[in-house]
């Protein structure tokens, strides 16, 4: 038996097999994969990049790869490809919706719309980028939880109303933040909704000192009891403020907490329980598996491809995520 040097470097980490499978393909491929936060910890390790949906929306205008692997929701994916025209985007299930997007049917949008402005309503929409492409479409501004207040209070002319969909609950958070005049849509996130307000009120009274940090997509009940409220990375700047160890309740999609522990392990995260359940996971996003990011690689499928209502889309998409102008194109009627 040969000797061992000492001077060889430990071996790295085996990875399973499935894992292993990935990393191969994604070099045959030329791919980058990009992993929202609210994806199994297992997928997010795999990822070239990780983030919420505006940096992730941003990084993929940057991937030099031909081949783009989201790992995330369908519209994450649609959005993407509108700003990623020439590069293949591939998406691990297509069924993998989201409730928002679900909540504001387009055709639904427009005809609200049309009533506005019979009833010489002076509006401007802002979609929150949970919404279809043709929603987009239909819309002045695209909106992330990360730059929703800077639109809503620099973007969209005075003397505007906004039609705000299809989020309520972030509506009205932007509302009271920035005292914009605002028509909520009634729609809501099945994960963010189902927060249970009793069960925080016996976490805070268990665990006194620790500070509670929520997504503005929960109810107005959940942000009252909130010591901070903002979208994800925002809450992971938030955190990044406590040098010393500290507790923190989260109300938000459970995965969010293996990003913040991988970060600052230092700090102790408690998820805030559902209604229903000790936790609250994003159906949707579970439909990702490492798995099907496998075969979508293997087979160059289910693939995003360019749709009619993705010319309109991309370019409100650009004007809001990317390097927005002032104010969007302003209409007699706000369309």
């Amino acid at each position: 038996m040969p000797a061992i040097d000492s001077r060889t470097p430990a071996p790295a980490p085996v990875l399973d097999d499935v894992s292993a499978e990935i990393l191969d393909l994604k070099k045959q491929l030329g791919a980058t994969i990009l992993a929202h936060y609210y994806q199994e910890g297992e997928i997010q390790a795999l990822a070239d990049i990780t983030g919420d949906s505006l940096k992730l929306a941003r990084e993929a205008t940057k991937v030099d790869s031909p081949v783009i692997v989201f790992c995330g929701v369908l519209f994450m994916a649609e959005t993407a490809k509108m700003l990623n025209p020439a590069k293949t985007v591939l998406l691990p299930d297509l069924k993998a919706g989201c409730s928002l997007v679900d909540a504001c049917p387009a055709d639904k949008l427009e005809h609200y719309q049309e009533v506005l402005r019979a009833n010489d309503r002076k509006f401007q929409t802002v979609c929150y980028i949970n919404s279809s492409a043709k929603v987009k479409a239909l819309s002045d501004w695209v909106v992330t939880s990360g730059n929703a207040e800077d639109v809503v209070r620099n973007k969209v002319p005075p003397g505007y109303e906004i039609l705000f969909v299809p989020d309520k609950h972030l509506g009205r958070y932007l509302q009271e933040l920035t005292g914009r005049d605002m028509i909520l849509w009634d729609g809501s996130c099945m994960v963010h909704e189902i927060f249970s307000v009793v069960d925080l009120i016996k976490q805070k009274k268990e665990h006194p000192k620790a500070v509670t940090i929520a997504h503005p997509e929960c109810p107005q009940n959940i942000l009252q009891l909130a010591d901070f409220a903002g979208g994800t990375e925002a809450m992971i700047k938030h955190v990044a403020t406590y040098k010393e160890p500290t507790e923190f309740l989260v109300a938000t999609e459970a995965n969010m907490m293996w990003e913040l522990e991988r970060r600052y392990p230092q700090h102790a995260y408690l998820g805030v329980p559902g209604i229903t359940c000790s936790c609250n996971k994003c159906p949707h996003m579970a439909r990702n598996t490492l798995e099907k990011v496998r075969d979508c690689m293997k087979n160059r499928s289910p693939e995003i491809l360019w749709q009619p209502e993705f010319d309109k889309a991309k370019e409100v998409l650009a004007r809001s995520l990317l390097n927005p102008p002032v104010t969007a194109p302003v209409h007699p009627m706000g369309d």
